[in-house]
Parts: structure tokens; C-alpha cells; sequence
């Protein structure tokens, strides 16, 4: 369980410097196997994730039941119908990345690159708008996220989801270099070339 805390606070750390999080936005969980079933780590509500230490991580156990100090993350919920749903997941990164977040506020969808894995549509999945920490948004994204590995939440950012932490916070990087990428795309082809 320390080694699961322990990676947490790296990501939030890494997900912080890198700035695909600011002030006390975004939020992430790792699910593990505990003495009476699986439990999941979450960052806290209300924290920077870019000076938690061990005692800000909550753990909480799939029905939602707090097993330690402290306020989970308010976006627990859908964290919690995501893994329900997805028994392959053990890593969420939610962020607010702000090539990513700014493509959630347009009406311009991120292109599905190579890098993703297999490229089955051409566009990430996205759901419309949903009030943070609602179970609204909670069931829609647990739906949303289908079988896919990143889902833009409209008007509000990004959940990337993994086999473990560290590959959802890769690929959480990803597509933020990849809206990045596209964004400079639609700048350049919308310039006329003057030379």
C-alpha cells in the first residue's frame, strides 16, 4: 500500500511540473488489492497536487466508504463507477491540461494519433458537460469511457485511464502533445503563406 501512496504523490508531482495541472485543479487514484477487497488511493479535494505527502492521500473502498483521514478528491465518484465498469483499470489521471481543456471548450475535436494504441476512430471519445463532481458526471463518463483509454470531458478536461497509474499519466502527456500538435496545425494552415 505504501509503494501505491508512494507513486501517487510522484505522478501528482510529475502531472504538476509538467503542467498538465495547476492550482488545485485535477485529481487521480490507483486501484489495489486490499485485505477485504480492492481499494482505491485518491488525491484529496481541495490540494495542490503539487505538494501532497502520505497523510493527504485517501483511501476509499468501491462502495465510496472513507478507510482513512481526510476528504477524497470530490470527483470520487466517477473514479469509483469508471473502475466498477472497467476491471482492467488500475490508474485514473484527470486533468486540465490546457491544449487538451482548451479543445474540450471549442467545437474542434483532438484526432486520434498513432500512440494511442490501435486507431479505431478517428476522433477522442468526449462527453457533453457535466456539473464537477456530480453523479451525473460520474455515470456519464463511466459510459463514456466505453472501452476507450481517454475521454474529454466538454467545457472541463480530460480522464485518462490505464492498466496502472504510470500509464495513464503517459498517456495523459500524449494527448496533451498531441492537442498541442494540432492546435499549432490549425494555426499554421489558417495563416496565408506570404512568401
Amino acid at each position: 500500500m505504501k509503494k501505491n501512496i508512494g507513486e501517487i504523490i510522484d505522478i501528482s508531482n510529475e502531472i504538476y511540473d509538467k503542467g498538465l495541472v495547476s492550482g488545485k485543479a485535477g485529481n487521480i487514484s490507483a486501484r489495489f488489492k486490499g485485505e477485504n477487497g480492492d481499494m482505491i488511493a485518491i488525491t484529496p479535494t481541495l490540494k495542490s497536487l503539487s505538494n501532497l505527502n502520505e497523510e493527504d492521500i485517501v483511501l476509499v473502498d468501491l462502495n465510496g466508504n472513507v478507510l482513512t483521514k481526510g476528504k477524497p478528491s470530490s470527483e470520487v465518484n466517477m473514479h469509483l463507477e469508471i473502475y466498477k465498469k472497467r476491471p482492467d483499470i488500475n490508474g485514473i489521471v484527470h486533468t486540465h491540461s490546457p491544449y487538451a481543456t482548451g479543445f474540450a471548450h471549442s467545437s474542434k475535436k483532438i484526432k486520434r494519433y498513432e500512440g494511442f494504441g490501435e486507431i479505431k476512430t478517428q476522433f477522442l471519445a468526449e462527453i457533453e458537460y457535466e456539473k464537477p463532481g456530480s453523479d451525473e458526471l460520474a455515470k456519464n463518463a463511466s459510459e463514456g469511457i466505453g472501452n476507450e483509454d481517454v475521454l474529454i470531458l466538454k467545457k472541463h478536461g480530460v480522464i485518462c485511464v490505464g492498466e496502472n497509474l504510470k500509464e495513464a499519466e503517459l498517456l495523459a502527456v500524449f494527448v496533451e502533445e498531441t492537442a498541442k500538435t494540432q492546435f499549432v496545425t490549425y494555426i499554421l494552415n489558417s495563416v496565408e503563406d506570404k512568401i
